[in-house]
């Protein structure tokens, strides 16, 4: 491998769930303020399902879904014969991926990238399954509440593992610790601070309403933590890129819609429980599986969501890569629920259905929610400041989550081999 550019290092930070829109001088003066000083990508996007755990694994390996393989926040797996609903975001999920099929995502990480140059810290605060599809096979450094781990998976234990929670509070505990250690001390070639914040408040609570511009003003304030300290460095002679973002937008849930229950009214499921047919929920998106032995069943279903007010627009099995979804095992369709422009009761735009999801865990009619293709949903922000990318610029070419990973190996003078993304140096 190619060694890693002489003094030259990456930090990141991610606003989890934070719109494009809602980046102003009101609600987040500091990454409004950064964007004077750095490159705005004015129309960033997301990937889909728009859901943390697949936005984590393209923003990881510079892929889509259908390359790194990971389709969703809720998945099915093939287990001795069935289809098995799994919620990404569980820690165990890791050893169950690749348990089942090999492997857990199909392409090197950015931590896998960059073992022998430098190295990786991922410093996160969302699900677990999101924080470790960074680095599921331990390359580098992942710190999450759920469990840390660095090279070879070996678990970090004591005052060395990462106690936070999740929320504000804990955003800016990883925050204060990922400044100190990471960014002024152990200055890996990449470093990661994913905090939970918007989203986590977003999902309970309606868009623009005073808790909500609350948790924006503490986002704010926990990037400009790090930001005073990359500054700090830049002063004493280091080359850094700084990238700020986001990895989706949220819209308002209008309403909840039990794919799987229809699916039986229907006559097109045999039952709520059974695996002939499985929906997995992702938020304001959905994946649905067939049983290979139903296959017949699969044009007939394919009418049905067509036909659903609620179904914003349908990917059948001949049109997955189009989606940018993975060819998995029973993966029949992909579905991006309706949405509109409806302002809620705080006059923010945004709305949309969402799949009710496993367990009674649907966020409620009112708040936010993500996974779809919404306009807002898919409108993430990204600012790049540093070499190469101009103070003050504002590109209207379309980018994405997968476009980060090759930025960054370019900047490291790494190979930039096998990616769906590409380098915005330059653009």
């Amino acid at each position: 491998m190619a060694g890693r550019a002489a003094n030259r290092r990456v930090v990141a930070v991610i606003t989890d769930g934070l719109r494009r829109d809602l980046v102003t001088p009101e609600l987040t003066p500091t990454i409004a303020a950064l964007r004077a000083k750095g490159t705005w990508f004015g129309a960033h996007r997301s990937v889909f399902p728009s859901c943390t755990r697949v936005v984590s694994s393209s923003f990881s390996t510079g892929c889509l879904p259908s390359k790194h393989g990971l389709a969703g926040n809720s998945v099915c797996l093939v287990d001795e014969g069935k289809l098995v609903l799994h919620d990404v975001g569980k820690p165990e999920f890791v050893d169950e991926k690749r348990r089942l099929t090999g492997r857990v995502l199909n392409r090197p990480t950015l931590a896998e990238r960059l073992a022998d140059s430098g190295g990786g810290i991922v410093f996160n605060n969302v699900s677990p399954g999101a924080a470790y599809m960074h680095d599921p096979d331990g390359h580098g450094y992942v710190y999450h509440r759920a469990g840390s781990y660095g090279p070879g998976r070996k678990r970090i234990e004591g005052e060395d593992e990462l106690q936070v929670i999740q929320g504000p509070e804990g955003d800016t505990d990883a925050a204060n610790r990922f400044t100190t250690e990471v960014v002024r001390e152990r200055k890996p070639a990449y470093a990661l601070l994913w905090l939970s914040e918007p989203d986590t408040t977003q999902h309970k609570v309606s868009l623009g309403s005073p808790q909500h511009k609350e948790v924006l003003a503490a986002t704010d304030r926990n990037v400009a933590t790090v930001l005073a300290a990359v500054e700090d460095c830049r002063r004493a002679g280091e080359d850094i890129l700084l990238i700020v973002g986001s990895d989706h937008g949220h819209e308002t849930v209008s309403a909840v819609i039990d794919i799987a229950a229809e699916l039986v009214a229907a006559g097109l499921k045999q039952g709520l429980a059974s695996t002939d047919v499985v929906v997995a929920p992702n938020g304001t998106g959905a994946l649905v599986y067939v049983d290979p032995s139903q296959q017949d069943r699969i044009e007939e279903i394919g009418r049905f969501l067509e036909a659903q007010p609620w179904s914003g627009k349908v990917f059948p099995r001949d049109r997955l890569a189009e989606a940018g979804l993975p060819s998995d095992p029973g993966l029949a369709f992909g579905v991006a629920m309706a949405s509109n422009e409806t302002r809620n009761e705080y006059g923010i735009p945004g709305s949309s259905f969402a799949v009710s999801a496993a367990g009674g865990k649907s966020k409620p009619p009112g708040c936010g929610q993500h996974g779809g293709l919404g306009r807002y949903e898919q409108s993430p922000y990204l600012i790049v400041e540093g070499a190469d990318f101009a103070p003050g610029a504002e590109v209207e070419a379309p980018t994405s989550a997968i476009d980060i990973a090759p930025t960054i190996l370019r900047f490291l003078g790494q190979p930039e081999e096998e990616l769906d993304g590409r380098a915005l140096q330059g653009d």
